[in-house]
């Protein structure tokens, strides 16, 4: 198979949901229509359904599912675990804490604070539960990390109802953001998202030798020059900082860092050369689907992105669980 072929699909795949996306909704917009939306604008009904809700929401889509996916890779590589994911850890959990702690205590909604606390509540949060999860020099069973991220998650959860219980004005406000989509979001946050996110994307591509390293035991690691310990915080921090930024624009969205590296490596590629763009190409596809097949699973209403996120993630983690202890077992 050529080395691009994956990615080329990949994109392909991104552009047809994307043109999906744009064209349906409780109605469907003929072609027509949306082209003259995009090219015309204007302040008719298509023209604010496709420009104001549809592109948006695709957008959006693309970019925090793309970084979720390249942040779950960067989690499972860090930890040499399969199960690793921002939402599993608690580390979504950690970021809408600390955008909930703002908003309340503060009375600040300013963007880049918004994405500044969520950032530093997800890269606190992770290393909270990697510290408790790893033993000294050592890495901790998937099983054992999970308890961990599971822990600290129903903790900073309960801190969050705790807070928001204290302020009923943002109440309402909160609730919508915290329970994690790609609609009606605050599209300026993009313009903040987007560019962090490629950045971050670029960091790991430059640290791919590193990071194929680290796979294998610290000690053929060090053995190659690999600075184990300095790589594996590094790639902790990105991914942290990469769920706090899709964290700040959809809230917490749960399971595309799980199951989008996992496709990725289906396409028989091993480095981190080639497993980078794919999970983010991958983390895209998932979200975007996942927000087309929400606005038909309860037609005309929509179903909750999270709730078909789940539907998917939750058998890639039992059998992922199942995986591990028959092996253990074995």
């Amino acid at each position: 198979m050529p080395r691009h072929l994956p990615h080329v699909l990949l994109l392909g795949l991104i552009a047809a949901l994307a043109v999906v996306s744009v064209h349906v909704g409780i109605r469907f917009t003929p072609p027509s229509e949306v082209w003259r939306a995009l090219m015309e604008g204007g302040a008719d009904q298509t023209a604010l359904i496709v420009n104001t809700l549809r592109v948006p929401r695709t957008l959006i889509a693309i970019v925090v599912g793309g970084g979720l996916g390249l942040s779950g890779l960067l989690l499972q590589t860090a930890s040499r675990n399969p199960l690793a994911e921002p939402g599993l850890l608690g580390i979504n959990a950690g970021a809408g804490l600390a955008v909930v702690l703002l908003v309340v205590f503060a009375g600040n909604s300013s963007l880049s604070l918004i994405a500044g606390a969520a950032c530093l509540g997800a890269l606190l949060c992770a290393l909270l539960v990697f510290s408790l999860a790893f033993s000294a020099g050592g890495v901790a069973s998937p099983s054992y990390l999970l308890l961990a991220g599971v822990t600290v998650a129903a903790l900073l959860s309960s801190g969050i109802q705790i807070v928001m219980v204290a302020d009923e004005r943002t109440m309402e406000e909160l609730i919508f953001w915290l329970s994690g989509g790609f609609a009606d979001r605050d599209v300026d946050l993009l313009y903040l998202a987007a560019p962090a996110i490629a950045l971050c994307g670029l960091f790991s591509m430059l640290l791919h030798p590193m990071l194929d390293a680290l796979l294998t035991d610290d000690t053929t690691a060090q053995t190659l020059g690999v600075p184990v310990l300095k790589t594996r915080l590094a790639a902790l921090v990105l991914a942290a900082l990469l769920a706090g930024v899709g964290v700040s624009v959809a809230g917490p969205v749960a399971f595309i860092g799980l199951v989008a590296p996992h496709l990725a490596r289906l396409s028989g590629r091993q480095s981190h050369r080639d497993l980078i763009p794919l999970s983010l190409l991958t983390g895209s596809t998932l979200a975007l689907a996942a927000d087309i097949a929400a606005r038909f699973v309860i037609y005309p209403s929509e179903a909750p992105v999270g709730v078909l996120l789940a539907a998917v993630g939750v058998p890639v983690l039992l059998y992922l669980l199942q995986r591990k202890r028959v092996g253990g077992a074995a």
